[in-house]
């Protein structure tokens, strides 16, 4: 039998795909007062309902990964349509860092101590399972420990680079 060898597609071509593929918006958190950390993912699934666990993937460059890896806990906040700026906030856009990014909304905890969005559309407080790094990112496995479910509203969703109201 022939060797096979790998090869990857093309980084920009595969990008540029992936822009097709409409996700939710969430805002992933961690940390308390002055060492708050968080930033807007899209890359956030269900693992396993038995036991409750999601699946966040962060650049390993990420402050907020290193906010995680510190804090040993993390939040998964889900917009709603209403949350663009916040979205775009915690994406870095407008220049804010660390926990500045939290001014201008409510927060609040749970049982981790990880910031909860207070008008999410839902949030889960995370304890860290297990940190998988492969290629330029992590794959975070968080166990659920607690969680709130919010107002029935229309999600945050990103497409082809832009956010708009799921439908």
């Amino acid at each position: 039998m022939s060797e096979r060898r790998l090869h990857h597609a093309d980084s920009a071509a595969f990008r540029h795909a992936m822009r097709s593929l409409s996700s939710g918006v969430a805002i992933v958190a961690c940390g308390d007062g002055e060492s708050r950390a968080g930033c807007t993912v899209t890359a956030l699934t269900s693992l396993s309902l038995t036991p409750p666990t999601l699946i966040v993937c962060l650049a390993r460059t990420s402050s907020t990964l290193a906010g995680f890896r510190q804090a040993g806990a993390f939040s998964v906040n889900l917009l709603s349509a209403r949350h663009e700026a916040l979205a775009q906030r915690f994406s870095g856009r407008g220049g804010l860092h660390g926990a500045r990014r939290f001014d201008g909304a409510d927060w609040t905890t749970l049982a981790t101590g990880a910031p909860i969005l207070c008008d999410a559309v839902a949030a889960f407080d995370c304890l860290i399972e297990e940190v998988i790094e492969r290629h330029s990112h992590a794959i975070v496995l968080g166990a659920v420990v607690s969680l709130i479910e919010g107002a029935d509203e229309p999600a945050l969703a990103h497409w082809r680079g832009e956010f708009s109201a799921s439908r």
